[in-house]
């Protein structure tokens, strides 16, 4: 696990702050977002990394190489099997292609200009493909679990470096999940969470799933599993894997 995580950090580093940072959006949706997605994929790096900036959560449909839960739906919906695939029910809107998909979610949610890094947009596509490197490894091929009854609901923000096994489990399980963004408005969210807790600080958040896993259990610490199939709730990304492989291994 320590192999797998220094791996993900570095991903994480060459990233820099992107898809940690978060301001807002001005519009929330009212019926979730539907992200077709591969964790690995760059392509759907950059989605993710918007969805964490702009605070808006999003139904995680996993497609992974070979998969046949969700990869089909795509192909039917947009007539080829190309990944990132946004939904919005809200709008009516489905679409391919990264930076637009970008592009959409600042303009229609954000209701701001779009930022200066997301205009240099063959610069993030291959600051992404650069990050998915080191985690060629994980880019397994599908390994279908049991499909939960209800979605399983994962507290995360794209870079971190604690979340990202668990969501490369997630995809090569075909296990679809609202992914809760829980990205970071204060210097005091930065500090790690052991010495945050050894110093007695509790960070205000001005973030809604913070607020809310700060309520619920106490504090708030990056990954976290909810499901409401068991009534579980699980930190730490080692724990969460074991929990989705013995309880939805197939």
């Amino acid at each position: 696990m320590a192999t797998n995580i220094a791996g993900s950090l570095l991903a994480t580093l060459v990233r820099g702050s992107n898809g940690i940072q978060s301001t807002p959006a001005t519009v929330k949706p009212k019926k979730m977002l539907q992200l077709y997605d591969i964790e690995n994929c760059p392509y759907c790096r950059l989605v993710r990394e918007a969805l964490t900036e702009l605070d808006l959560d999003a139904e995680i449909y996993p497609c992974p190489k070979a998969g046949e839960r969700f990869r089909p739906e795509v192909e039917a919906r947009g007539g080829k099997a190309q990944f990132p695939y946004l939904v919005d029910p809200n709008t009516g809107t489905e679409m391919y292609e990264s930076l637009d998909i970008v592009a959409y979610l600042f303009e229609t949610y954000g209701q701001r200009a779009l930022p200066l890094k997301w205009r240099a947009g063959k610069l993030q596509t291959f600051g992404s493909m650069l990050a998915s490197a080191p985690r060629v490894a994980h880019n397994a091929k599908a390994r279908p679990g049991v499909e939960p009854e209800y979605m399983l609901e994962l507290y995360s923000f794209e870079s971190s470096p604690y979340a990202r096994p668990v969501r490369e489990l997630l995809c090569e399980m075909e296990i679809p999940y609202i992914l809760r963004n829980c990205g970071r408005t204060n210097l005091q969210e930065w500090i790690l969470p052991p010495v945050r807790k050894a110093l007695q600080i509790t960070p205000q958040s001005t973030l809604e799933n913070r607020r809310i896993l700060q309520d619920m259990e106490g504090r708030v610490s990056i990954p976290y599993l909810y499901d409401p199939n068991s009534e579980t709730g699980l930190f730490e990304s080692e724990d969460i894997m074991q929990y989705l492989r013995d309880t939805y291994g197939s």
